[in-house]
């Protein structure tokens, strides 16, 4: 038994929650959910919160190393192409209200599987809605109203802001395409923009203040 302290968001990449139902109970594939949310909303849980899944997979974030081992992970019935349901998205933030309060787990530590494993996994997809999560207290975000005025100082590293907010910057293309993937969806690419440095800088200001 553990106490977790993070909360890692997929999507299944599979045709139907039937079909991910399918492949968790196959001893083969090595792979296990706490839970699922389907597309019209419904949630199943598939593990005790207690115990350690196998969703991350190779991952880390900031200092730690082994994401299975300290995470919930949520399963969102999803082919990572169309967009992400109202039921879905809206059972998704009650079920983190839930957990976040039941394990005291911080904002912060809400994240996305991109985010644990650059160059690997590129879920829950460039659709899924982190500023409506992050909106209701679930994840960051930056403060957009800051963003067209902000004038960065020649002292600001972008490549350690990007180290900071907790991404694994080993292999730096990876790290900085999972990140455009949750903060700056619409321009994902491997190269770091001037709107990207900023709002790099504006996400370390939310991780400061916790």
């Amino acid at each position: 038994m553990r106490k977790p302290n993070f909360i890692v968001i997929h999507h299944t990449d599979q045709e139907s929650c039937e079909q991910t139902y399918r492949t968790f109970a196959l001893k083969r594939t090595q792979v296990s959910s706490h839970y699922v949310i389907c597309d019209d909303g419904s949630i199943t849980q598939m593990l005790n919160d207690l115990l350690r899944g196998w969703h991350a997979g190779n991952s880390s974030w900031g200092n730690v190393t082994d994401l299975n081992s300290v995470s919930i992970g949520i399963e969102l019935d999803n082919d990572g192409e169309e967009p992400f349901s109202y039921a879905q998205i809206n059972n998704l933030m009650w079920l983190l209200e839930h957990l976040s309060e039941k394990y005291k787990i911080p904002k912060q530590n809400i994240i996305g599987h991109a985010d644990v494993a650059p160059g690997r996994k590129v879920d829950p997809s460039a659709l899924f809605p982190w500023k409506t999560l992050a909106d209701s207290g679930f994840g960051i975000w930056y403060d957009e109203t800051k963003l067209n005025d902000l004038v960065l100082d020649d002292s600001f590293n972008p490549v350690k802001a990007l180290k900071f907010i907790g991404y694994n910057i080993t292999n730096l293309e990876s790290a900085i395409y999972s990140f455009k993937l949750h903060f700056n969806p619409s321009e994902v690419s491997k190269k770091l923009t001037d709107k990207d440095k900023k709002i790099l800088y504006l996400l370390e200001l939310e991780v400061l203040k916790g």
